[in-house]
């Protein structure tokens, strides 16, 4: 093992061969610098440590909530939080280092949703929640098919969530799309024609033009909650009480989430 040189001698600076300083050298006190500033311990200023956050700006523990266990708490629970969201109240729960910490190890979402992949609608900001609180799924229209079902049917199957969710949405570029081709005759591109043939069963023909998009979006919410309630495994948890299946709107006007029967 190499020792260190002993206390009493000079530490020894690089020269040239002519025997004047290297310039490029790094002296003792350089390299303790760098080597702190390294690891994130270098000073500036009045001692504020690069990298460290001071004691006194770490955010404050939230007190843990109260998670719901039922369908119906659930639901009150994504009420309240789209009410904080829809009138610019929103408390953005459940992110502190403490709740982020718990999340490691396990996972509770008191509620499963299935919504459309529209960028303005993501259910943790519409209804107010934080991490671990939904289980999302997301695709076109709410369009269902292997992969959605077996998503889902992990969330209540597995993780025993007592509340799934079908959210549509005002102004939906999927349903649109279905409800223009179905009048038009247009074949639309391959994977997109896959999800308008699962959404123009939907389609109120009893209506016009822009009446006939937004009752094809009420329509569809229906199609897919009927679908959902028909599969045998959630059917059954439906049939125990252990799991409610409800339909919902989110109007971008107002940000409002409405029930859909």
């Amino acid at each position: 093992m190499i020792s260190d040189p002993a206390p009493h001698r000079a530490v020894r600076q690089p020269r040239t061969a002519s025997g004047a300083p290297l310039s490029g050298a790094t002296t003792p006190a350089r390299r303790s610098l760098l080597r702190a500033a390294l690891t994130g311990t270098a000073v500036l200023g009045a001692g504020l440590a690069v990298g460290a956050v001071p004691a006194a700006a770490a955010p404050p523990t939230a007190p843990a909530r109260k998670r719901p266990t039922t369908a119906e708490e659930a639901l009150r629970e994504l009420a309240a939080g789209n009410r904080r969201w829809s009138t610019f109240h929103q408390r953005h729960p459940d992110e502190s280092p403490a709740v982020r910490q718990s999340l490691t190890t396990a996972q509770h979402p008191f509620a499963l949703l299935l919504g459309c992949i529209d960028s303005r609608v993501p259910p943790e900001l519409v209804f107010d929640q934080g991490l671990g609180d939904l289980m999302t799924v997301r695709s076109a229209g709410q369009v269902l098919d292997e992969a959605v079902l077996g998503s889902l049917a992990y969330g209540v199957l597995e993780l025993g969530i007592p509340l799934l969710m079908v959210l549509g949405h005002q102004s939906c570029g999927a349903v649109k799309a279905t409800v223009q081709a179905d009048e038009s005759g247009e074949e639309l591109p391959a994977h997109i024609q896959y999800l308008a043939d699962r959404i123009s069963p939907a389609i109120d023909r009893s209506k016009e033009g822009d009446a006939r998009v937004d009752a094809t979006i009420d329509a569809n919410i229906r199609l897919i909650r009927s679908q959902l309630a028909a599969e045998p495994d959630l059917a059954a948890k439906v049939d125990s009480g252990a799991l409610a299946i409800v339909g919902a709107r989110y109007e971008l006007t107002t940000q409002r989430v409405h029930r859909i029967g």
